[in-house]
This record gives C-alpha cells, sequence and structure tokens, in this order.
C-alpha cells in the first residue's frame, strides 16, 4: 500500500538498510509479532499489573487483537495516526499494542501537554482520533480532547478512559478481551505491517520551536528495544516498575515496557514516581528493574535515608530488596549523587544517555564504580557510529569535548515533514547532531558535559527557548525576551525569563505566568523565575549572548545564598 506516513519521513540510504539486514539488526517482522511470541511461551504468566488490575500474556493478546479490530470498526486504516495522550496505565500499553498491531500510527503525547502542543501535533500528525483520560488531577482532557477534535479536520473520534461523555468512545470497551482470539490472531497476522512502515512517532526534546515528530519503524525500533534489552540484561524473569511518563522513549523501549512484554517479564505501572508509592509497588511486585531521572533519584535517596533515621526494627528499608537495577537518564547525573545509589538503595545504577532520535548510550551492569559513577556509557549498539567534532564539524581526538554527531541502525535519518530543521540537525551524509557537548574517554565511555542548543532541561523535560519567547512576546509590555536554564538542586535546571519592557510598563512574573497558562501551554514549560533588565547583552554579531545570561543567574542565585 501507499503509505502516508513515509512520504514524509526520511529514508535510510538503501546500502545502510541492506547492511542493517544482512546484519541482521532488522528483522523485517512487526511489533506486534514479539508480544505474541511472548504471549505464545508464557501464556499464563502475569504481563502486565495496574493498581487491582493484573493482565495475563494470554489476555493481553486477545486484547491486543481485539482492540485493532475495533480501531479498523471505528473507520481507522493503516497508516492512519492516533494521538495517544494518557497516563502510565494498563489502557496505554493495551492501545499501544493494538495500534502496532493494526499498523496505525501512535503520536506519543505527554500528559502534561494542553491545547498549545496537542493541536500543532494533530495538525502536523494529522491525527484521525485522540486517545485520553478523561480527568487527571482535575483537569478535564475530555473537555480538551473535544476541543483538539474540533479544531483538526482530520479528526472523527475521541475515546476516553473512564467517565465517557455522549458522542466519544469508550476506551475501556475498545480494549476489552475480544469474542474469537483465533481468528483475530490470522486476520492481523495476514495484514501485518512491514518493517520499513512507521510504528509511531515520539517527540523531540526541540530547541527550536515546538517538538518534532521522530518517525519510528517497526524495524529500528525492534533493534533499540533489543539492544537496550541485551545491555540491561531483561529476562522473563525481570519486573519493570514504570513510573516516569511512559511515552518518553526512555520508559518506553530503552528497554522499558515493550522490552521487558518482548522477554515474558512483568511491567508494573505507576503513575507517579513518588516514593512512597513507588517502595510500595517495589516490595509488592518484587520489582526488579526501575528507571528514574536524576530528580527522582534524589527524592528516592533523601526518603530512603530518612525511613533509615525513622525505623528501628529497619523493617521499611527491606521494601527495596529485589531491585537489581536503577537505570537513570533524561540528564546528567551528578557523580556525587551516583555514588550513593548503590549503598543506600542497593541497587545497581546504571546511567543511560540518549535520544529518542536513536542512539542509546548506558554503563554496562558489570562496569567498575568509577565508570558507572562518572560517565554516561557507551553504544549499545556495535553498529552505532559516534563523531566527536568541533565548531568546524573536525574529529576530536579521545579526552577533547565536542559536539557529538552519530547514526545507526536506529537512529533514523531526519525528522517528519521537517526539511528546514533537517538541513541544521542532519550533515547530507546521515549524520545526526544531537547538540550534546561529550567527552569521550580512551575506553569508549561518554560523559556530558553540557548542551551546544538553546535548551532548558527541567527534570528531564525539555523546554525550547525560542518556544517560550515567541510565547512571551505576545505580552504587549515586552521589547526583548531571553529565555535561559536556571540552575536547580532538585530537578537540574529551571526557566528563568529575561525581559525588557516598553517604556512607562511593568511585568511581574505572576503576569507572565497567568498569560502563559491562557494559552494552553504545559505546565513544565512556564518561566519560574522573571527578570527585568534596561538592556539584554548581544553578542558581537548581534545575538543575545544565553551564556552571559546564565552567568548573571548564577551571580543572583549566589548572591542570595541560593546556588541552586
Amino acid at each position: 500500500m501507499t503509505s502516508h506516513t513515509r512520504d514524509g519521513a526520511v529514508p535510510w540510504p538503501p546500502e545502510d538498510a541492506a547492511r542493517y539486514r544482512a546484519k541482521g539488526y532488522w528483522e523485517d517482522k512487526p511489533l506486534g509479532a514479539y508480544i505474541l511470541e511472548a504471549a505464545d511461551r508464557f501464556p499464563e504468566r502475569t504481563a502486565l499489573v495496574d493498581g487491582d488490575a493484573r493482565i495475563s500474556y494470554r489476555e493481553l493478546a486477545d486484547r491486543m487483537d481485539a482492540a485493532a479490530g475495533r480501531l479498523l470498526d471505528l473507520g481507522l486504516r493503516q497508516d492512519d495516526r492516533i494521538l495517544v495522550q494518557l497516563p502510565n496505565c494498563w489502557q496505554f500499553t493495551v492501545l499501544t499494542l493494538a495500534c502496532f498491531r493494526a499498523g496505525i500510527v501512535p503520536v506519543m503525547a505527554l500528559p502534561a501537554h494542553r491545547q498549545f502542543e496537542l493541536s500543532y501535533l494533530a495538525e502536523l500528525s494529522e491525527s484521525r482520533a485522540i486517545a485520553v483520560r478523561d480527568t487527571i488531577k482535575d483537569f478535564s482532557h475530555q473537555d480538551l480532547a473535544k476541543h483538539i477534535a474540533a479544531g483538526t479536520p482530520a479528526m472523527s473520534h475521541v475515546l476516553v478512559s473512564g467517565r465517557v461523555d455522549q458522542g466519544n468512545v469508550d476506551l475501556d470497551a475498545l480494549l476489552a478481551p475480544g469474542g474469537d482470539p483465533i481468528n483475530a490472531r490470522k486476520q492481523f497476522d495476514a495484514a501485518a505491517p512491514a518493517g520499513d512502515d512507521t510504528a509511531c512517532f515520539l517527540l523531540s526534546g526541540g530547541t527550536t520551536g515546538l517538538p518534532k515528530l521522530i518517525t519510528r519503524t517497526h524495524n529500528d525500533y525492534a533493534y533499540n528495544i533489543k539492544a537496550t534489552s541485551a545491555v540491561t540484561n531483561v529476562t522473563a524473569d525481570t519486573v519493570y516498575l514504570g513510573t516516569l511518563p511512559v511515552s518518553h522513549n526512555f520508559p518506553l523501549a530503552c528497554p522499558g515496557i515493550l522490552g521487558v512484554l518482548f522477554a515474558g517479564g512483568r511491567v508494573v505501572m505507576l503513575p507517579s514516581p513518588e516514593p512512597g508509592k513507588a517502595f510500595a509497588a517495589i516490595e509488592r511486585e518484587g520489582v526488579t528493574l526501575c528507571t528514574a531521572v536524576p530528580a527522582v533519584v534524589q527524592r528516592w535517596l533523601e526518603y530512603r535515608q530518612e525511613t533509615d533515621r525513622q525505623e528501628t526494627d529497619r523493617q521499611e528499608t527491606d521494601q527495596l530488596e529485589t531491585l537489581e537495577v536503577l537505570q537513570v537518564g533524561g540528564s546528567r547525573l551528578a557523580d556525587e549523587i551516583a555514588r550513593k545509589v548503590k549503598p543506600v538503595l542497593g541497587a545497581t545504577l546504571q546511567q543511560v544517555f540518549g535520544m529518542a532520535e536513536g542512539l542509546i548510550n548506558m554503563t554496562r551492569l558489570d562496569d567498575p564504580e568509577d565508570v558507572v559513577c562518572t560517565t554516561q556509557g557507551r553504544p549499545v549498539s556495535e553498529a552505532d557510529e559516534i563523531r566527536i567534532v568541533d565548531e568546524s564539524g573536525t574529529d576530536l581526538p579521545d579526552g577533547v569535548a565536542g559536539a557529538i554527531l552519530t547514526r545507526g541502525p536506529y537512529t533514523p535519518r531526519g525528522y517528519y515533514r521537517a526539511d528546514e530543521h533537517n538541513a541544521r540537525a542532519f550533515t547530507p551524509d546521515g549524520w545526526y547532531g544531537s547538540g550534546d557537548i561529550v567527552e569521550r574517554r580512551p575506553d569508549g565511555n561518554l560523559v556530558v558535559q553540557g548542551r551546544d542548543k538553546d535548551m532548558i532541561n527541567r527534570g528531564g523535560e525539555k523546554i525550547s527557548a525560542e518556544e517560550i519567547e515567541s510565547l512571551v512576546y505576545r505580552l504587549d509590555a515586552v521589547t526583548l525576551a531571553a529565555a535561559v536554564s536556571m540552575p536547580d538542586a532538585l530537578l537540574g535546571e529551571k526557566l528563568c525569563l529575561f525581559v525588557t519592557l516598553k517604556p512607562g510598563t511593568a511585568l511581574t512574573l505572576s503576569d507572565v505566568q497567568e498569560s502563559l497558562r491562557r494559552t494552553g501551554v504545559a505546565a513544565f514549560k512556564i518561566p519560574e523565575k522573571l527578570v527585568v533588565v534596561d538592556e539584554i547583552p548581544t553578542t558581537k554579531v548581534g545575538k543575545i549572548n544565553k551564556k552571559q545570561l546564565r552567568e548573571e543567574v548564577a551571580r543572583m542565585l549566589q548572591a542570595s545564598g541560593n546556588t541552586g
């Protein structure tokens, strides 16, 4: 069939694709097939846990195929897109697998996204449907989804988990088991998507405006999952706790919920990494593997140490007895925090540095402490190519920090329908530049030093300075705006906004925050500090000097006694 999604994607060069197939990296097998293989091996094992819900592999396969059929009954077809904005729940997993099975493409939105981001994503992807929880923390995602659907010409269905308004589709019912799993399986086996077809759209961390769509195919994403699973030693005995938003690549497929389900292990869904709930889930389910961002790790360490001080019988400190591996990524983990993980939490730390655009680096489980605590690992695949270059694109020797370039069998060659941005982010011969500044040690491990792009990394959530600045310019009082990162002990970075104003006007932080809330921007993107200045410094070529502004923020924090 002609693939509309493939029309907007950038393919791998034929010679590279042939090499990846010859080496066995690409198996030309759809993602749903790996789930069915696990279900055939372990039909009665528990695959998925979400609160009181416990779903076996037999039931998971049944729900997956039945839901795929019901999506087609709604009028969706292979290669149609569905915008998925669900929290960590069994519904997210089953819907995603059903989409893989039917060849429908899930667009992985975040629960934190609001009208501003969702409208853009729906339009760019031409989504035919949107899937949401009815409410989360008193916010009506159902009302928002109806508004998005009304403003998106291609969108004809709102799928809702929970209380369902008239005219919308009951997602929980759509994901129910079917009546004829054998024939359903035959139907979808016969019409399975090809390995080169788009499996899903992930979102970029974008430094230039709104997120870009990252096209992940069945071939490249399956290899991403298998390669990271091998390094993390995922087996059928693995019990994985998903607490980070699972629409992110890290908890979804590195190896995440998909890697554990491929292997026949058990996935435990939890909507929040709050330590009391997370530790209880680890103890209750015998969790062996978790993923976290540095801010979460710090909270877990503080909670565990406080519990140790309070407990006399030390019963509570046994909650993490089964936890073997704690993966940490999303942003750089401070070395001093890294050294506390094993002694305090009892788990082996695995540092992860990667990107939804492809390349994943990990420390190995048997690496010495120096590597585990002071580096962000090395590529998970022998086929990952890496260059460290200076500003002119010249390769640098080991031990010298520079910009990282990469390509490989699970690093796509361009964003979806983003020719102008692709020309900046990718070299003509297919190397992707993430904007990260890294140093490669002689042993091949990478040390992340920072970024060369203008992006704020707030606890693993990436905020485009350009996006926020463009929204702030809607305020009449603002003549010039510059968003920069501000050090924060818990989140790593927060967003600080510098502005100059028109004569005779005034602006407060509350004014800015309220304006952005009315715009419908995600809450994590709202500035937490405002600095009104007479003049914003510029470089010799007239660009805003963000480096100088970041230094000014650091001086202000130091003067106030807050060093971040």
